[in-house]
């Protein structure tokens, strides 16, 4: 390493946020980025490990090279730089925005809770190589022959299209949507990730040769068996969609709402696309409302930051699980990922937060929602008796998780053929990401079920070099 006393000498220093008053009156990022003096400080902070855990197992799924590119940026090499991220990573400028850094949880200065400021200086490289003109298209020198659908323009979509059409192959990319990116750009709001960083990937790629087919609604208007039928492979990567069933009475009241609806209709708002008109029983709005928010994971925390950004009077956020501690037993957890307290950006805007919390029922008067009714709970989740109370809701929203993909879908209609595991996700294992249909591959949340950004990419790279080994009987695309 160029500094190999950087983590003695240098403080960890973190990207800084707008004021919170400032950042809720808009809808676009708000973290400010650290100099780039600043930049290769905290990179010469990397310690050089004997063992690197940050890149994988246990801390990137993709497994970035994060002590070769923390030294290029040391150096000041930032092409070099980028050209090593972007070998293990297809998007590293969406990673670098929204993934929650397990390869920060997994550095070694971590013991100390000092850990490189990894996640910043991944997305400084990959806004840099934009800057720098180091993004440029790279179309395949000669073509196979071979033509690949793949169901979905979400993470795990993008990738594989990405790294099939490098190898050659024409690329068809079937959206349900008007535009790529899936929960990418519909679920994420863009105070977390601007959709420009979307539109220009789709443009490098379209250069690329991948064909952008929206509006396509696969078991809706167009059957699966023509996309089989049409192309020598095709890749499902639908995402997992269907929302859990909370079990809770009230679900009927107006007020009550799903966090995915929610925050789709938002972001379709905030870019410009065609939503329900004010005040229409179709709209879900946040603005003048009590919000009560059910859940305590990243979704969560998205529909409490656009709440705010709509003007809501107040937020409150249930999360039925206790409060975590504050530091975990590094002695027990490193390199791992600890269960402990976190506050998110949008919860330190002035979210309440209400730990074992229990969602016993949704409360209302003519049909509409006027209040949460909660218990706590004891260790094993249960209610306990004579603890109920019931916070004042206008409008309560649902972020639970999800059960698995759709089934009102192409899987549906392909459920006699097409294999799907206990939690009705397709059935595929990570070796070659095959289903039991011929021709057919599965990768991302509908293959593994509701996970991160980064494992998607992960899995959608993945799938690509299966089905190119697959198409070829030989593939130098990485594993």
């Amino acid at each position: 390493m160029g500094k190999v006393t950087g983590f003695l000498e240098i403080d960890r220093q973190e990207q800084r946020y707008q004021p919170a008053s400032d950042r809720v009156r808009h809808f676009r990022e708000f973290v400010l980025p650290l100099p780039d003096g600043e930049l290769r400080r905290q990179a010469a902070r990397c310690m050089d490990c004997g063992i690197p855990y940050c890149h994988g197992p246990t801390g990137c799924p993709v497994h970035n090279q994060i002590p070769d590119w923390n030294d290029l940026v040391y150096q000041g090499d930032w092409e070099e730089a980028a050209r090593n991220l972007l070998s293990t990573n297809n998007f590293p400028e969406f990673t670098g925005r929204i993934c929650p850094a397990p390869c920060e949880e997994a550095c070694t200065l971590n013991l100390e809770d000092i850990p490189v400021t990894i996640k910043t200086i991944e997305q400084a490289i990959a806004d840099k190589a934009w800057e720098l003109g180091l993004m440029r298209p790279e179309p395949a020198e000669a073509k196979t022959g071979r033509r690949v659908a793949i169901i979905g323009s979400g993470p795990a979509g993008l990738a594989a299209a990405q790294q099939l059409a490098r190898a050659g192959h024409d690329v068809h990319v079937y959206e349900r949507e008007p535009k790529a990116g899936g929960l990418l750009r519909y679920g994420i709001p863009d105070f977390k990730m601007e959709k420009h960083h979307i539109d220009r990937r789709v443009a490098q790629m379209e250069a690329e040769g991948v064909v952008f087919h929206y509006g396509v609604d696969v078991g809706v208007n167009t059957p699966i068996q023509a996309l089989i039928d049409g192309h020598d492979a095709v890749l499902i990567a639908a995402g997992a969609e269907h929302p859990r069933d909370p079990g809770i009475g009230g679900m009927d009241l107006e007020g009550v709402h799903y966090a995915m609806p929610y925050l789709v209709q938002s972001n379709r708002r905030v870019n410009g696309e065609k939503v329900p008109d004010r005040g229409s029983p179709e709209e879900i709005w946040a603005g003048r409302q009590h919000v009560v928010v059910v859940g305590g994971g990243d979704t969560a925390s998205d529909c409490v930051g656009t709440a705010f950004r709509q003007g809501a009077l107040s937020v409150t956020q249930l999360d039925i699980r206790p409060m975590p501690p504050k530091h975990e037993d590094k002695n027990l957890i490193w390199p791992y990922w600890p269960t402990k307290l976190r506050t998110s950006s949008s919860q330190a805007e002035g979210a309440e937060r209400e730990f074992q919390a229990a969602t016993l029922e949704f409360v209302g008067r003519n049909g509409r929602l006027t209040g949460v009714k909660c218990a706590r709970v004891d260790e094993r989740r249960r209610p306990v008796e004579g603890s109920e109370f019931i916070i004042r809701a206008d409008l309560a929203l649902i972020a639970i998780g999800f059960a698995g993909p759709r089934q009102d879908t192409f899987l549906g209609e392909a459920a006699g053929n097409l294999a799907t595991d206990r939690r009705t996700n397709v059935a595929a294992n990570e070796k070659d990401y095959r289903t039991s249909v011929g021709k057919v591959f599965a990768a991302g949340d509908v293959r593994r079920g509701q996970s991160l950004v980064v494992w998607a990419i992960r899995e959608g790279r993945q799938a690509a070099r299966s089905i190119d080994l697959a198409l070829m009987g030989r593939t130098d695309l990485p594993l």
